[in-house]
């Protein structure tokens, strides 16, 4: 299992412009085979600075997700967005089995 956690920041006046954008990437994320969560959340304290989390079967589903039609559109509009400072980390996970 593979965990992506970490974060993006853009600027607080463009969140409600990058909403939808975020839900269509999300929603179309989750429908993937092997998307076991994704989700994106506002910080309490720093509006602009929102924490990613991603969990994935394995490689292979990573892999699909990064040529996915809805992560080009996604990257293609953060410019628009002022997305940057993107600090995403990923982890190896066991099978998800809590210990």
């Amino acid at each position: 299992m593979l965990l992506i956690i970490g974060t993006v920041r853009l600027p607080p006046d463009k969140l409600e412009e990058a909403r939808p954008a975020m839900q269509r990437m999300i929603s179309a994320s989750r429908a993937e085979a092997g998307c076991v969560e994704y989700s994106y959340a506002q910080d309490v304290l720093d509006a602009g600075l929102i924490h990613v989390t991603e969990v994935w079967s394995d490689r292979a589903a990573l892999t699909a997700h990064f040529k996915s039609a809805h992560i080009s559109e996604w990257r293609a509009n953060w410019a628009t967005l002022g997305i940057g400072d993107r600090k995403l980390t990923l982890y190896e996970a066991g099978d998800g089995t809590p210990t």
